[in-house]
């Protein structure tokens, strides 16, 4: 005897729960369920986000709390979670220029963000896309997404999306990175 029929008898329903799970009702519930299943996973999805950022970005919605690391001899400012924060040289202080699909490798700092204890003035702009993006001393932060651990400053000194990328830095000098040749002086000599 086949299993279905052990567990779904013919004659364990009546004739009208019978013809109320099938045809449209049967229907309608066959496409639910995909659409059920579509909604947990995005409700699962939201709940276990936390870097990117990059996507994502690892940084709050609301407020970023950032802080600073020691890396290869300078002070860093770092997001939350450790991760280096970049500035991009073709950017102005009131201006990001990294859009589509730099963004999405060099994902930007949600604003507006505080850092304790670090000199320098945070502040925010508004990105081409509506969002509120933070920024160190006139200079749009970012993350890069070939930091795949705190600690990690592969994009310093990186010459990608049209322009130079620089950690900042909060003391000392920043050292080059990559096969590019960095800046020094703070992170900002462009």
């Amino acid at each position: 005897m086949p299993l279905w029929k052990i567990h779904h008898p013919a004659d364990a329903y009546t004739a009208e729960e019978k013809k109320e799970f099938s045809g449209p009702a049967r229907l309608r519930i066959l496409l639910a369920l995909p659409a059920a299943a579509a909604a947990v996973a995005a409700l699962a999805a939201c709940g276990s986000s936390g870097s990117s950022s990059g996507s994502s970005s690892p940084v709050a919605a609301a407020s970023s709390t950032l802080q600073t690391a020691k890396i290869g001899g300078a002070t860093v400012l770092t997001n939350g979670k450790g991760f280096t924060l970049y500035s991009f040289a073709p950017d102005t202080p009131t201006k990001s220029n990294c859009n589509g699909t730099c963004a999405h490798n060099w994902p930007p700092v949600k604003g507006p963000a505080t850092a304790s204890g670090v000199k320098g003035t945070f502040s925010t702009i508004k990105r081409s896309d509506g969002a509120t993006q933070a920024t160190f001393d006139g200079h749009p932060l970012y993350t890069f997404v070939g930091d795949t651990a705190p600690g990690q400053a592969k994009g310093n000194g990186v010459n990608a999306a049209g322009g130079l990328w620089h950690e900042v830095t909060t003391s000392g000098s920043a050292p080059a990175g990559g096969s590019s040749s960095g800046s020094g002086g703070g992170g900002y000599g462009y």
